[in-house]
């Protein structure tokens, strides 16, 4: 039970509003009044305003990678997660080195890595399966797409899809980790009870564990994605023309470094800010249903 002193009660009595103060949620009124101190900005000087007019494409092409490449990397983070959980030696394996070899390796290597590397060997394969079948398999339908694979060069793949492949393989080692440890958060007994009712491992995953999983870790799968999308900004060293790529790009047409970077960093901040309160929202709604 805390002690309040004689001084302390003296001192609320003369000012009882001080009391109050460590109440006041600060950091959120600075946030705002600096927000509203760019809004004026933007609305009384035709530099902020010309900044954002020539940013709002890559506000748009940001949002599409984040979300494009967040749902890949659920997918591919899902089979390695349950790879993680799972007894067959292969399987583990296989997952283990994934998650760990990609974890080891930074964002901004893996795109170059993926862009430079991996997307012409790939091309190359293609290229050579073309070939091989247009030689040996050269029947029906085959035929045009042997042809379209042993066309295929390195220009008709765009650094957009790149950039996209490049950060889901990134973030499915990080979205794995999470399902792994939502999966193992779940009792032991309930996957038991789902074989002792005749369920296989699959069915007992599938209609008793994940779904229970998943619902525990919607907050931090947020999280994540509110990182990704401050790391889509990594993809602009691949030229791709995302919000970062095209404050550098307005920087160099109209030398307004101030205004600029500061429009690019509001416009970050509006983004993940909004995408704060979403995952609060779910995990106020997960805490209450629970």
């Amino acid at each position: 039970m805390a002690v309040t002193t004689k001084t302390e009660e003296r001192e609320s009595k003369l000012i009882p509003w001080t009391g109050r103060l460590a109440d006041v949620p600060w950091w959120a009124l600075i946030i705002l009044l600096l927000g509203a101190l760019i809004v004026y900005f933007f609305l009384i000087s035709p530099t902020y305003q010309d900044a954002l007019l020539f940013l709002r494409a890559g506000v748009r092409l940001t949002i599409g990678v984040s979300l494009i490449s967040f749902f890949l990397a659920l997918i591919l983070g899902l089979v390695l997660g349950l790879g993680r959980v799972s007894n067959n030696v292969v399987f583990y394996t296989i997952s283990s080195v994934y998650v760990e070899v990609v974890r080891g390796i930074p964002i901004l290597v893996l795109l170059i890595y993926f862009a430079y590397v991996v997307t012409p060997l790939a091309l190359q394969f293609l290229n050579w399966l073309g070939t091989t079948m247009s030689g040996s398999l050269a029947i029906g339908p085959l035929v045009g797409l042997a042809d379209r694979l042993a066309d295929l060069s390195i220009q008709d793949v765009e650094m957009t899809v790149r950039a996209i492949v490049g950060l889901a393989f990134a973030y499915a080692a990080f979205e794995a980790e999470v399902f792994r440890a939502g999966i193992q958060s779940i009792q032991r007994g309930q996957m038991e009870a789902a074989r002792s009712l005749g369920m296989g491992y699959f069915q007992g995953m599938r209609y008793i564990i994940l779904p229970q999983a998943i619902r525990r870790v919607l907050p931090p799968l947020g999280n994540d994605f509110i990182a990704m999308l401050k790391d889509s900004s990594l993809i602009s060293v691949l030229a791709v023309r995302e919000l970062t790529h095209l404050g550098k790009l307005n920087r160099a047409r109209t030398f307004r470094t101030f205004e600029t970077w500061n429009t690019v960093a509001f416009l970050y901040l509006v983004l993940t800010l909004s995408l704060s309160v979403f995952v609060k929202l779910i995990e106020r709604r997960m805490a209450y249903e629970e």
